[in-house]
């Protein structure tokens, strides 16, 4: 019998393997790597990198936010890799021309001029107030959250906002892959909301679409026993 396939765990902005702990214990039994994208400045590099320094052939991906994006392209570049594929709280589109598309670039702007003048976590703190659900500001889950994006440097942080304003349209991607697909999306989440993961599912009709109540952007911190439990019957779900 061969040996189950590889789940890669991909983290998100400024997101470190704490952002998938209990991902990590309860999917144990399988062999899981959260990968690391150094400051690596462009979608198709971080996947490019992820593909190099994951040696199985044979991979599970979950992308969380923007390692949903990184996630897609990986099965871009190497669909044959690919066995499944699972995205969370995440988008498939390009960063918008026109008004929307430079507010978007002046506000992540605006972000990475907070974290040089005053430090990564006092951008941390105000950056996070949008991503979780309401009633876990000030918590000890927010904290640590804020001290997970406080761990990465600035230079981290020009180098994925760089990504993310690049991003590729993956939309196509999304729309040719056949394989087994979990879009999930916390149910308060307002960063990457739910009738994006509803117009993905429309471009992957094969996809089983999870929302988790009780949760912002941070599904997997926020509910970590739910988005474990999806990912548990993602892995075991037959084409």
């Amino acid at each position: 019998m061969s040996a189950p396939a590889t789940v890669v765990l991909l983290p998100g902005l400024l997101c470190d393997e704490a952002v998938w702990a209990d991902q990590l214990t309860g999917l144990g039994e399988r062999p899981c790597v959260v990968p690391d994208y150094g400051t690596r400045s462009s979608i198709t590099d971080m996947a490019t990198h992820v593909l190099a320094a994951v040696p199985a052939e044979r991979l599970c991906v979950a992308g969380h936010s923007m390692g949903g994006r990184v996630a897609l392209e990986m099965v871009r570049l190497a669909p044959e890799r690919i066995e499944r594929l699972a995205l969370l709280d995440t988008g498939v589109t390009p960063r918008p021309e026109g008004p929307d598309g430079l507010a978007e670039e002046q506000q992540r702007l605006a972000l990475l001029a907070l974290a040089r003048a005053e430090g990564m976590a006092t951008m941390a703190r105000r950056w996070a107030v949008g991503m979780v659900h309401p009633e876990r500001l000030n918590t000890p889950l927010f904290e640590d959250i804020v001290a997970m994006v406080a761990r990465k440097s600035t230079a981290v942080f020009a180098a994925q906002i760089q990504a993310l304003l690049g991003r590729p349209d993956a939309r196509p991607v999304l729309a040719q892959w056949r394989g087994p697909t979990l879009l999930l999306c916390g149910r308060q989440d307002s960063w990457s909301p739910l009738a994006r993961h509803e117009q993905m599912q429309a471009l992957a009709p094969q996809s089983r679409l999870v929302v988790i109540e009780d949760s912002g952007h941070m599904s997997p911190q926020e509910q970590p026993a739910a988005v474990t439990g999806a990912l548990r019957r993602w892995l075991e779900q037959t084409c």
